[in-house]
């Protein structure tokens, strides 16, 4: 719908401002975007595809800025190679450059991590970190990879069966409810008794050879470590395991299904 391939049966939507329908040439000339896998002409050169694409796409680039653009994306040295020899995921990093080559201030990613192996999701997914802190790009990405999401987004929304559950912060959410606690000590049967007399409000399981596990607030930490330390408890780790897909799970109420 964002970019007007199919339609919404009710309401507007508004990008910079202004209604899409009404403004969709002006407001789409500002805006790149992959659908899931990007396709080119495995024969040619990546740098053929790209000015081939941006010449189809009413905005012809010149030599200086396809090889800037293979650069953003970490191509260039690839600049002459078919694209038949690329990986899926410098195929990826392509479909990305297509969609910088006429500098748009919003780039929509959807799914751009499906079907790669872990090396290829991590130069994805420092591609768009990179887009945004180093080249200010503002990047809308849907994925249901989640722990995709947290290391990569600032913001988020969650949709469930088609309505807006939460947004916020990825970490404003996660902290903002209780957050499970792995705490490792010298002395686990020490601390789960000075845990059992303070006025922490917490749940705590039976500890594990020397690691306690807690539900807690996450801002409780810093007191609970102090609270340790004080009373001659040595604390080794202390590591939060709430996940997004944890909490993603819990509030959507599809945990165990």
């Amino acid at each position: 719908m964002l970019l007007s391939l199919i339609f919404p049966t009710q309401g507007k939507i508004k990008i910079f401002g202004k209604e899409l329908l009404q403004n969709r040439k002006e407001i789409l000339a500002s805006v790149g975007a992959i659908v899931e896998k990007p396709d080119f002409y495995g024969y040619m050169t990546a740098y053929k595809n790209l000015d081939i694409l941006s010449r189809i796409s009413g905005f012809p680039a010149s030599k200086k800025k396809i090889m800037e653009t293979l650069e953003m994306v970490r191509l260039e040295k690839r600049w002459n190679s078919k694209v038949k020899t690329f990986s899926h995921g410098m195929k990826q990093r392509l479909g990305i450059a297509q969609a910088l080559i006429h500098d748009p201030k919003l780039i929509i990613l959807d799914e751009p991590t499906t079907g790669l192996d872990p090396q290829g999701m991590k130069e994805v997914r420092d591609l768009v970190i990179s887009l945004s802190k180093d080249f200010k790009k503002t990047v809308f990405l849907s994925s249901h990879i989640l722990h995709e999401v947290e290391l990569i987004a600032n913001r988020m929304v969650i949709i469930n069966k088609g309505k807006t559950v939460t947004e916020g912060t990825v970490q404003e959410l996660l902290n903002a409810t209780e957050t499970k606690v792995a705490i490792e000590v010298d002395d686990t049967e020490k601390a789960a008794a000075l845990l059992n007399e303070s006025s922490f409000s917490l749940q705590f399981e039976p500890p594990t050879g020397t690691t306690l596990h807690l539900t807690m607030m996450k801002e409780q930490i810093p007191a609970l470590n102090r609270l340790f330390v004080e009373n001659g408890i040595s604390v080794s780790s202390i590591v939060p395991t709430r996940s997004l897909e944890e909490y993603f799970l819990n509030l959507t109420g599809k945990e165990g299904q």
